[in-house]
């Protein structure tokens, strides 16, 4: 077996050494020096402009139509009209809602909120809701996280006698939705110079240019303003940096009962809260209302000031949250049981009337991620069906659902996570185009997954000082993330199960430097490694502390066999020459020589008659045992001659090659294979 990489391709950076000692010089330490010259910091000003989290807020003024906007909000609050906050049932959508609605609220505004139920109204404005408000007397409507594709519902709106004020942060179609303003960053007119900004975001921009002052409203809603942020996976950068940095010294001493009992609840010390906090452990108990059609207990959750009630919304929360994972996991069983056999799908499209609208989201992430590919897992309802999904790799949804908009009902998200709503009769037709649009994308036989690494490392940059100082660039997430190391030609001395035996302790060396690193939820069988393996190592720092003793502890996100020489991931030469475009020079790079067949078959028959393996993993480790250099291409075409002799049968099971040889076959004379003939005859061309 191979050992289980989890990236085909690791992107490490090489910093500039003038760079780096330039920063070393303004008194950053090593590994700091390192992450902020690979990511493009050649001086100190520019590192403190990258780290800056009190730097100053743009006018909300700058948004397109925020001046629109806060005027017909003022006029209402002059008038007392009945203004309704509608939001979504998100972690974002809901400390948007909170936040809008307390604060009109703290203006004397006669102000409900209104966000539609997940299973029975779905995403957004709709007729149900909009019938309901107007009942209530309600004159204006001001949505939050939502509202840039609502075409119809704004129509409608006019027609109930309500006007609308959109908020949203959400990409914008071509056309707009008739109201008094359209607030959005993403406006394609628009001049605002943080496109970044999450729902709660744009929210708090509101609220803000209401104010009058951004700093005061900031002061009182920086936690609801973080946990949106961070949950909605926005890039910490510029004022969203700001945002989250005074959001998580709110929440360390927070006067909100019901978030102090969730933390309480969920085992998360204030002290020493930071973003992964918010995303791993904070935001998915929050989503559980939503997703389990309970979403008043998230409101309930951030407004109430009662203690009691708001340690019982946190435990409901929580119990909430434990009965999603287990629909979760049930979901998850049925849809890879769904998954077809062989060769795998460009994208995943399952669909199936037996599951939760709440959850399938979840479980299309962990599919996307477990299978290299786009997945859009719909829950059927007689003849219609409502999706969610996930994106990988880079592959847009949002514009692979524009492309494809003559097949669906509606649609809405951006390019890693969207939804759409679909006749049962289109599936079928959604799951060829949107596969054929992934094929393009994608261009199969290379490894479709990439590992950014900030830089490569020695072991004696190890150190307690070094691993500490590295907290200077936090906060860290989505577009400033925790940093990413490269070590390189470790070998295994132990491999001890921890946790009861369901994550992995390894001592490595490399000389007189000893490394202790931990794998969570693996063990030395699912990675594939063994005690004397000489390894890569792509991993996270951090101070562990045991019994009073501190030390560093490497964490690992991926590992390879390392290799003597050259071993080129990419697949270009072998995809041209599937495709019948290959070049002269490319031939001659991907014509193997004798020596080539002998090194690749030889490997093959020691790993046994049957195999499975990840292609690039496969190389290196043929690489590794060789000390002779082969591409990812060359290797693809070995496999591909060695069938077409009759010595093998391959069959790509999504990352994986499945690898059988054949037993008692004729003795193959290769060069008379077609595929090595066509390389000769293309090389001397």
């Amino acid at each position: 077996m191979c050992i289980c990489v989890k990236y085909g391709i690791w992107n490490a950076a090489r910093p500039e050494a003038g760079a780096v000692n330039g920063l070393l010089q303004a008194g950053y330490a090593p590994l700091t020096a390192l992450v902020l010259a690979a990511r493009g910091m050649t001086t100190p000003e520019q590192a403190a402009a990258y780290l800056n989290t009190d730097g100053p807020l743009p006018d909300p003024f700058l948004m397109t139509d925020m001046d629109k906007a806060a005027a017909r909000v003022r006029q209402a609050l002059e008038q007392g009209e009945r203004i309704a906050v509608f939001g979504d049932y998100d972690v974002d959508g809901v400390t948007a809602t909170c936040l809008l609605t307390d604060y009109l609220k703290s203006r004397g505004a006669d102000c409900v909120s209104y966000i539609p139920g997940r299973l029975e109204e779905g995403y957004g404005l709709n007729a149900i809701a909009l019938g309901q408000l107007a009942e209530q007397g309600v004159r204006l409507i001001v949505t939050v996280d939502c509202g840039i594709t609502a075409i119809n519902e704004a129509e409608l709106c006019r027609e109930l006698g309500m006007e609308l004020v959109i908020t949203d942060h959400h990409e914008c179609k071509d056309s707009l939705p008739r109201a008094v303003a359209v607030v959005d960053p993403h406006r394609k007119d628009g001049g605002y110079p943080h496109r970044d900004l999450s729902g709660v975001g744009v929210a708090f921009k509101l609220a803000a240019a209401l104010e009058g002052d951004q700093m005061a409203v900031l002061e009182r809603y920086a936690d609801m303003v973080c946990l949106g942020t961070v949950a909605d996976v926005m890039p910490l950068r510029g004022e969203n940096r700001v945002f989250v940095s005074r959001g998580l010294e709110s929440l360390r001493h927070t006067r909100r009962p019901g978030l102090k009992s969730l933390m309480e609840e969920a085992g998360c010390d204030p002290a020493s809260i930071n973003a992964g906090s918010i995303g791993y452990v904070l935001a998915p108990r929050i989503n559980a209302a939503g997703r389990m059609g309970c979403i008043e207990l998230a409101v309930e959750l951030f407004l109430t000031q009662d203690p009691q009630k708001g340690a019982q919304a946190a435990q409901t929360l929580c119990q909430m949250n434990r009965k999603r994972q287990a629909v979760e996991t049930e979901i998850y069983r049925q849809a890879v049981e769904m998954l077809p056999q062989g060769k795998p799908p460009e994208a995943i499209v399952l669909a199936s009337p037996q599951w939760h609208q709440g959850v399938v989201g979840i479980v299309a992430s962990r599919m996307a991620e477990e299978y290299c590919c786009p997945t859009f897992l719909i829950c059927l309802d007689g003849d219609r069906g409502k999706a969610s999904s996930r994106s990988y790799g880079g592959f847009n949804l949002f514009s692979s659902l524009t492309a494809l908009a003559p097949l669906l009902e509606s649609y809405g998200g951006h390019e890693l996570a969207a939804g759409f709503t679909i006749t049962r009769q289109n599936i079928e037709a959604f799951r060829q185009e949107v596969c054929r649009l992934a094929g393009q994308f994608f261009r199969e036989e290379g490894p479709r997954s990439a590992l950014e690494i900030d830089c490569a490392i020695s072991p004696e940059l190890l150190t307690i000082p070094n691993v500490e100082a590295l907290s200077a660039l936090e906060p860290c997430g989505a577009g400033c993330p925790k940093p990413v190391f490269l070590l390189e030609r470790l070998q295994i001395e132990r491999l001890t199960p921890v946790g009861a035996g369901r994550h992995l302790r390894l001592r490595l060396r490399q000389g007189r430097h000893v490394v202790q690193a931990i794998c969570f939820s693996a063990t030395a069988a699912s990675l594939s490694v063994e005690e004397g393996d000489l390894v890569d190592l792509a991993c996270t720092l951090q101070i562990n502390e045991f019994r009073g003793s501190r030390s560093v502890q490497v964490c690992l996100l991926d590992i390879r066999p390392s290799c003597p020489c050259p071993c080129d991931p990419d697949a270009t030469d072998y995809r041209h020459l599937r495709e019948g475009s290959l070049a002269p020079a490319e031939a001659a790079r991907l014509l193997p020589s004798r020596q080539m067949l002998a090194d690749v078959w030889r490997y093959l028959a020691a790993m046994g008659q049957m195999s499975q393996a990840d292609p690039i993993c496969l190389c290196r480790k043929i690489v590794r045992s060789t000390g002779r250099p082969l591409s990812l291409s060359q290797l693809l075409t070995c496999l591909d001659i060695f069938q077409e002799g009759g010595l093998l049968k391959k069959v790509r099971q999504h990352k994986y090659i499945s690898i059988t040889l054949t037993v008692g076959g004729p003795k193959a004379d290769l060069s008379r294979c077609g595929t090595v003939q066509l390389l000769q005859k293309l090389k001397e061309s």
